[in-house]
């Protein structure tokens, strides 16, 4: 858990007493809650679930989610996991995927593919690989395909371990 400074304390502070202020002048509950920072009328969790999840006009023009706008406390569904990121899981003895929970499916050059940081690049999904519908199981599937790819020998940091390494 973060720690919380005294200006953070300050700023808290302040917002609540704003907005008891407005409260008493307007009577609104909604607009004393709106100005103490809580959410009227928040979205429904399954919106990328249930719908292209393309909100804005720029997801729209690019025709594909900006991923970095997901709800970071959202966690995967488990019970998508695929039989190989359930061994892997299980063999690493994980209670979670926590580290891969950013992991999602985008396109590159018109073909699917997942976003490899240590290379800061794509790791486009092989030709043959037919995706799924639901978007958490093609997430699912680009974390199985990060994972193979990062163990892989093929993978440009085994080069850099080979070049680079001291003992």
């Amino acid at each position: 858990m973060a720690k919380i400074t005294e200006l953070q304390k300050y700023a808290r502070a302040k917002k609540a007493k704003q907005a008891k202020t407005v409260a008493k002048g307007n009577g609104s509950k909604a607009a004393a809650a709106r100005n103490a920072g809580a959410k009227v009328g928040a979205r429904d969790i399954d919106h990328f679930i249930k719908t292209a999840g393309l909100d804005s006009q720029r997801e729209k023009e690019i025709g594909q989610h900006i991923g970095y706008r997901y709800d970071v406390n959202l966690v995967p569904d488990y019970r998508r996991l695929t039989p190989f990121l359930r061994k892997y899981m299980e063999t690493m003895r994980w209670q979670d995927l926590n580290w891969l929970e950013d992991v999602h499916l985008g396109y590159e050059e018109g073909r699917a593919a997942v976003f490899d940081r240590n290379v800061n690049g794509w790791v486009t999904v092989p030709e043959g690989v037919k995706l799924p519908d639901n978007q958490q199981d093609r997430d699912m599937l680009a974390r199985e395909l990060l994972i193979k790819f990062q163990m892989s020998p093929r993978h440009p940091l085994v080069d850099l371990n080979k070049a680079y390494r001291k003992f």
